[in-house]
């Protein structure tokens, strides 16, 4: 009989066991921004991203945002300092529709940006929200929104 509660234990360990934790895509991103008003306004008027529903309760301290395929930016309430970045360290990477034309906005927003050439020569813009977080964008060719 241990034989045989052995030999179950082990099976169970093995088909039931997980090598990984089992990620199967991202969920959201949460950045803790210091003026849920003037966020929301970027990432609303600048990014185009569309507002998610907040629960009543959390309205002044959060705003949520649609990247697409079921992925959202979450803004959190309560930064007290300006983000320090450069744009070869962390940031949030976008497909864009034209490069062109989000340059072309950028400049008429007088939104400060680099622009540059990656080693296989797709052009990435670069840009900081009004906190100091960090975007990257490339041209997604072949892609559509939300795909």
């Amino acid at each position: 009989m241990k034989k045989l509660l052995f030999v179950f234990l082990l099976l169970s360990g093995t088909v039931f066991g997980q090598d990984n934790l089992g990620v199967i895509r991202h969920n959201h991103l949460a950045l803790h921004v210091k003026d849920i008003p003037t966020s929301t306004a970027f990432y609303h008027d600048v990014l185009g991203l569309k507002s998610i529903p907040v629960p009543e309760n959390l309205k002044a301290i959060r705003a949520w945002f649609d990247i697409g395929n079921g992925q959202q930016i979450h803004l959190l309430a309560g930064r007290t300092e300006q983000i320090v970045h450069d744009r070869n360290g962390s940031h949030i990477a976008l497909f864009v529709e034209n490069i062109g034309k989000s340059e072309a906005f950028l400049t008429a927003k007088k939104i400060p940006f680099h622009k540059q050439t990656r080693f296989d020569g797709v052009t990435q813009i670069y840009f900081a929200d009004p906190d100091g977080y960090l975007f990257e964008l490339n041209e997604g060719k072949n892609l559509t929104a939300g795909n």
